[in-house]
């Protein structure tokens, strides 16, 4: 997890290791709910979203930004986080995915 300057990387690690101790999605989503207001939830699902699509390569940006309503500037965003971001982790949750 990229650290903020108000959050400490152990505080960052805590909360890896929260999400890593849930077993199902059940609570996953009640943590999540607990965690994220309604509108933050929104976010991470649509950027999922438009990571999925732009992995998949059949739409254009624009058209990804028309399917899920994420601005192009959201989906140009992912889309440089999935090709040259260090830490990958769309790589890495997209390719577990597909297993």
């Amino acid at each position: 997890m990229t650290i903020d300057t108000k959050i400490s990387k152990q505080d960052s690690d805590t909360l890896a290791e929260a999400l890593l101790g849930l077993e199902s999605i059940e609570e996953v989503k009640a943590f999540l709910d607990d965690l994220c207001t309604p509108s933050e939830l929104r976010a991470f699902a649509e950027r999922f979203k438009v990571a999925r699509l732009l992995d998949e390569g059949q739409l254009s940006y624009r058209e990804i930004s028309e399917r899920t309503g994420a601005s192009t500037t959201t989906v140009t965003r992912v889309a440089r986080f999935l090709r040259e971001m260090p830490h990958q982790g769309y790589r890495r949750v997209l390719d577990k995915m597909k297993k």
